[in-house]
């Protein structure tokens, strides 16, 4: 008697088959939900702000980059970008972005803080060390981390030779929304 279950088993695909959303496009358990065209976005910095500051920075650059596309390439939105970037280690991308960032009227100390850390990142020590100057005067020397960073480059461009080992003694550390911070690993 093995026609039973498979009658049984026709008759329940069947039944299926014929009630709302079973086997439907329509069906809400087997596709997404349609989009509200007339539903509010929410900011793309907001939410590019959030995800760094939930270490997830390739998803906060293309939020950035949606936000870049509603305002424009604005000085925020740059140093959005180019911190960004420079979380994921794309330091020439990075570079290029925070120098047009600093540009702007609007670039603040923290912009200019980030650019000095790919500065060095990238071993250009004494441009770094101008740069964090900047920083820190902007800053009126408020921020702990713009004059760590300050001394730190002062002291590396003081020093005649390094040592490959030291050279790479050096981390970066992230504090606060978009703001770095070069320590030594000792």
């Amino acid at each position: 008697m093995r026609t039973a279950p498979i009658a049984l088993l026709i008759v329940i695909l069947g039944l299926a088959a014929c009630s709302s959303g079973g086997f439907s496009e329509s069906g809400d358990r087997l596709f997404a939900p349609t989009a509200d065209p007339r539903g509010d976005a929410v900011d793309g910095l907001l939410v590019g702000h959030r995800l760094m500051d939930a270490r997830e920075p390739e998803l906060a650059l293309q939020a950035y980059i949606r936000a870049a596309g509603v305002y424009g390439l604005t000085g925020e939105v740059l140093s959005a970008i180019g911190s960004a970037n420079l979380a994921l280690g794309r330091l020439n991308q990075a570079e290029d972005q925070l120098r047009r960032a600093v540009d702007s009227d609007t670039a603040n100390p923290e912009v200019w803080n980030n650019l000095g850390v790919v500065l060095m990142e990238r071993g250009k020590t004494s441009e770094a060390a101008q740069i964090f100057r900047k920083a820190y005067a902007l800053d009126s020397g408020q921020s702990d981390a713009i004059r760590d960073n300050l001394r730190l480059a002062l002291a590396k461009q003081d020093e005649s030779f390094y040592a490959d080992a030291e050279a790479n003694e050096l981390r970066l550390v992230r504090r606060g929304t978009g703001e770095y911070l070069i320590r030594n690993n000792r």
